[in-house]
């Protein structure tokens, strides 16, 4: 007997059994604070807030950094990472973030709030750590009384809080445990995995996604996996199965963190992340009898590796008119002193016809503009650049429509210097990608637009990625048309409506500023441009 408890000793070390040890005690390190229940109550209790000040300091002595953009939400402290929680409650969104405090650089949940989904306004953390250890990734589900808010505790499993004053900063964590443990109560394994997961409700249950990924692929390699569980009350969740069917696009070694499931149209899209291959999402339908969604499209938001420079994880929220909000956060290319990744620009999806997804900036973007300059139509003659002039910034947007006519290959260059020792290139090809899939009634082949950095940088510690290649089908009298926006150091470009691509860019050339074309083996139409400066979000920010 001795022996054995000897043993029983050695392997718990000299305590109670691995499944019975005391809760370790994550309590964050960053000061938390319990606000008022009336609007009036919260906006006073701002005004003073220690963290709030603390975030405007921070913006302030950041202003001056050259890569630090103007008008893209950056954390005010600290390195960001991957959104989460995108929602709209009581006439305001909300966008929280997994934010590292410098005073305990684990994961919180980052909060801003903002009427338009442009200008942000920073308020304090919003959800600490402890029981878990961190504060991954989630999502959000709106009630009328309530916010929910459903995401991943590392070292326990996914977690549940609600919110329901009009600021969204008092969270309480329901039954202040994981409701999803990683294991069973005795530390075996369950037969799933648990990991950023998304929230929504049908009819009387909950319904939650745990994006990660399973060994059941060819040769025992990784797959996308989804389980899905219901709850009627937040608190007991039971497994169901996986959720996605037919998924017959993503890369084997694919996982699917970070899921938003909403409707879109008349069909459901599932936009999730991959560490492997980024963001990217699956179009389908929704068969609420035997919860299951049948896949019937794909798409993606990046056209590459993750890192360097790529778009990463997505936060997604209806827009209550059949279409959804999303945002990204775009990884760093280069080490910056104090903050390192980007939000995109948000965007709203819609589904055209039956597959086919709209991708535009949302339409508030428009209001930061100024200083505007035209460019009429013109000719590009065959093989020669043609600087424009008086057309430069690197805090603009640009909009543009070309017709490559009969020309190989269009070339765009933003973020020129004058030398061309530094430039980021657009390419234009049309009927250069893939050929239509043979269901389809109109035989036809891919128009390309490459995003390119390769040249973007003469610093030698910055790193380029493999060019963006995003492709979609034109129709016979459709040229190419781009909206641009260079934020300093992100570069974004939606096409048509139809496609985004963007990466980062950290010129080294004070004027890498300019803009240039080139129609390449033939003439080709600039049919219009037109530029715009674009206002700062935040004070002591100018362009």
């Amino acid at each position: 007997m001795k022996k054995c408890l000897l043993g029983l000793i050695a392997l718990t070390g000299g305590g109670l059994p691995l499944h019975a040890q005391p809760p370790a005690d994550y309590t964050s390190r960053v000061p938390a604070f319990t606000f008022g229940t009336t609007l009036d109550e919260q906006e006073q209790q701002l005004k003073n807030n220690p963290l709030v000040l603390r975030f405007a300091a921070s913006r302030k002595g950041m202003a001056n950094d050259p890569y630090r953009p103007l008008f893209h939400f950056v954390s005010p402290e600290g390195s960001l990472n991957d959104p989460n929680g995108l929602c709209r409650w009581q006439g305001l969104w909300h966008l929280f973030y997994q934010g590292y405090p410098p005073d305990d650089p684990r994961q919180h949940w980052g909060h801003a709030v903002s009427e338009d989904l442009i200008r942000w306004r920073d308020l304090p953390y919003a959800i600490y750590p402890n029981p878990e250890e961190k504060c991954f990734s989630g999502a959000t589900v709106v009630e009328k009384e309530r916010v929910i808010a459903m995401y991943h505790g590392t070292k326990v499993g996914n977690m549940v809080a609600v919110s329901a004053d009009p600021m969204l900063l008092n969270w309480e964590k329901v039954s202040g445990r994981a409701v999803i443990p990683l294991t069973e109560a005795d530390g075996s394994p369950r037969p799933y995995r648990v990991f950023d997961p998304c929230i929504w409700r049908q009819g009387d249950h909950y319904y939650a996604l745990s994006g990660t990924s399973h060994p059941s692929g060819p040769g025992g390699k990784t797959v996308p996996s989804e389980p899905l569980f219901r709850s009627a009350d937040l608190v007991e969740w039971k497994y169901l199965h996986p959720f996605v069917r037919d998924d017959r696009f993503t890369r084997i070694g694919d996982d699917r963190a970070c899921p938003y499931f909403w409707p879109i149209g008349d069909r459901h899209i599932l936009l999730f992340f991959s560490h492997t291959s980024g963001g990217q999402y699956l179009l389908g339908d929704y068969d609420t009898e035997a919860q299951v969604f049948h896949a019937t499209a794909h798409g993606k938001f990046n056209h590459g590796p993750v890192f360097p420079g790529g778009v990463h994880a997505p936060s997604a929220t209806p827009d209550g008119q059949g279409g959804v909000i999303a945002i990204f956060n775009v990884n760093a290319a280069k080490p910056t002193r104090g903050w390192n990744q980007v939000m995109s620009l948000p965007m709203r999806l819609t589904l055209h016809g039956k597959e086919d997804l709209g991708i535009e900036p949302i339409a508030a973007v428009a209001s930061l503009r100024h200083d505007h300059r035209h460019i009429p139509t013109q000719r590009l003659p065959p093989n020669q650049e043609i600087v424009l002039p008086d057309v430069r910034g690197n805090a603009v947007e640009i909009a543009t429509e070309i017709d490559p006519l009969r020309a190989q290959a269009v070339e765009l260059l933003v973020l020129r210097s004058a030398q061309r020792d530094e430039y980021t290139r657009i390419v234009l090809l049309r009927e250069r990608g893939y050929r239509s899939m043979p269901w389809n009634t109109v035989k036809r082949t891919a128009s390309t637009v490459i995003l390119d950095n390769t040249f973007s940088s003469v610093l030698p510690d910055v790193s380029p990625r493999l060019p963006e290649a995003a492709q979609l089908f034109l129709r016979t009298d459709e040229s190419f048309k781009l909206r641009i926006f260079i934020d300093r150091s992100l570069v974004e470009v939606f096409v048509n409506g139809r496609q985004y691509l963007a990466c980062r860019v950290y010129p080294g050339l004070a004027d890498s500023t300019g803009v240039s074309l080139r129609s390449q083996g033939g003439e080709a139409i600039l049919k219009s441009l037109d530029i715009w400066k674009m206002k700062g979000i935040y004070e002591n920010t100018r362009n």
